[in-house]
């Protein structure tokens, strides 16, 4: 079987290089580097060490992915031929992609492994930067970096710092977590005499020109709490203490029934700012919106019965179960083909539950527009439905005579109230043929109201009289002027 040797050439100079590792470097008829620049390689060079080095190769890629993956299969074709050494810098299994894709090989049987240690650059960088690990610390690849996985009150090391370009990623992640100017510390060379160690503000982490293929980023852990509150984490601490023994009685004694009317409340006051286009009204009402949820799931963990976490899973879940398209292997054309798929999904979660009609899908809590739209559209589905619009407009008509005849015999007001509502649940169903949200409908009618209202009111102030000094016929002559006028 095809065997590959993997040294590591150390954090540091040649003098800090173990005996052995120095022999089988010399020693080595056929040894490949992952890059040459590093300080054991330019001493080793004065001594006409024969190598072949892969630095050409991240030339020719995009992605660092697409790098290792080619080393990886030249070393592997190589070994077919003949005993080979894999030297990378530091430690073989510390921040080292192409040997963890040699260890796959390896497993499956592919290549023999023979991995031989070289110290981890992991070392002297906590002594360049004087921290204690069992502090707790977080170890990033830059090369790959994922936002969601730093924790900022652990110290923090991102390794592979090759370039001003991923120096700048790395800046960029950060800047959306912490102030730009927090203090961050770069090292190149950690360990070795060509050691460099500069401290700058994070908006400056990219125009160091001392950045190279030895160069890592230190961030300390954030001790500050105001600069915690953009995570998640602390948000949900917050709710926590407010509800907990020394908390505000107020938060302390809600329930799920006394919050109910606040996030209705809330709800409507972001469908405000949405209206509005108020994309600062928007951040704020959300803000208040997810403070409804986060009471309810404190709740629910005060109780003992679901938490946070229980609910974004059930809400994670449900989303990849009716994503098949995007997280499985079925194939849609078109929104609309999307919106059937996620139907019949939903359908089919509904049944597992029994329930007692298909209208008990539909939320009790909606407005009530909006329960008679979905209502009629749920209803549609199995074919309780006109084909066209004409015996529609018929029933509204209908309905409308219905209560002018209840008004006329001077019925019970349960009576009116009824047929008024007849009419509203009939013009609902011409809304929804003309694919009209009624609600939506209704919304930007009370706005367009509250406009021509206002103008009304502005000018009966200019004119220095008072509301009930005009007629309605001269208020409704300001009401035509500010139609005119696009209100």
């Amino acid at each position: 079987m095809a065997k590959i040797t993997v040294l590591g050439l150390g954090a540091g100079d040649l003098e800090q290089l173990p005996m052995g590792i120095y022999k089988k470097l010399i020693s080595s008829e056929h040894l490949y580097l992952r890059t040459k620049e590093h300080p054991v390689i330019q001493e080793l060079t004065k001594e006409n060490l024969s190598f072949t080095s892969f630095d050409s190769v991240y030339e020719k890629h995009d992605s660092f992915e697409d790098v290792y993956e080619e080393i990886t299969g030249i070393l592997v074709e190589e070994s077919k031929e003949k005993e080979i050494v894999y030297a990378v810098p530091g430690h073989p299994l510390v921040a080292e992609r192409t040997v963890q894709l040699l260890l796959e090989k390896a497993n499956n049987n592919e290549i023999a492994l023979d991995i031989k240690g070289g110290q981890s650059f992991l070392d002297p960088m906590f002594t360049a930067v004087g921290m204690d690990p069992i502090e707790g610390f977080q170890f990033h690849d830059a090369t790959s970096l994922v936002k969601e996985a730093i924790v900022p009150t652990q110290h923090m090391i991102f390794c592979q710092v090759y370039d001003a370009f991923i120096a700048s990623e790395v800046k960029l992640t950060l800047m959306d977590i912490l102030p730009d100017d927090y203090p961050v510390t770069i090292v190149t060379a950690a360990g070795s005499s060509q050691e460099k160690i500069t401290k700058v503000p994070l908006y400056e982490l990219d125009r160091v020109a001392e950045i190279n293929n030895l160069t890592s980023v230190y961030v300390p852990p954030v001790k500050e709490d105001s600069l915690l509150y953009k995570q998640f984490t602390h948000f949900r601490q917050t709710i926590a203490i407010l509800r907990g023994p020394n908390g505000c009685p107020w938060d302390q004694k809600q329930t799920h029934e006394s919050l109910k009317k606040y996030l209705i409340e809330e709800a409507y006051e972001l469908i405000d700012a949405i209206d509005e286009g108020d994309v600062d009204g928007i951040m704020e009402e959300l803000g208040d919106v997810l403070l409804q949820v986060m009471l309810h799931a404190q709740i629910g963990e005060d109780e003992g019965y679901f938490t946070i976490e229980d609910v974004i899973e059930g809400v994670n879940e449900k989303m990849i179960r009716r994503h098949p398209h995007v997280f499985g292997d079925v194939s849609v054309e078109d929104a609309d083909e999307v919106v059937s798929n996620w139907e019949q999904i939903k359908k089919a979660e509904k049944e597992e539950r029994a329930e007692q009609s298909i209208l008990d899908a539909v939320a009790k809590g909606l407005p009530n527009l909006t329960k008679a739209y979905q209502y009629q559209k749920k209803a549609a589905k199995v074919g309780f439905d006109w084909a066209d619009v004409a015996p529609m407009w018929d029933k509204v008509s209908e309905e409308i005579q219905e209560l002018k005849e209840e008004i006329a015999k001077s019925g019970s007001t349960e009576k009116v109230e009824a047929e008024f509502g007849d009419i509203l649940f009939a013009l609902v169903n011409i809304a929804r043929f003309y694919k009209i949200d009624p609600e939506e409908a209704v919304s930007a009618t009370n706005r367009k109201f509250y406009r021509r209202f206002t103008f009304i009111e502005k000018k009966v102030k200019e004119l220095g009289l008072e509301f009930e000094a005009l007629s309605l016929e001269q208020l409704d002559e300001i009401w035509n002027e500010a139609k005119k006028l696009g209100l």
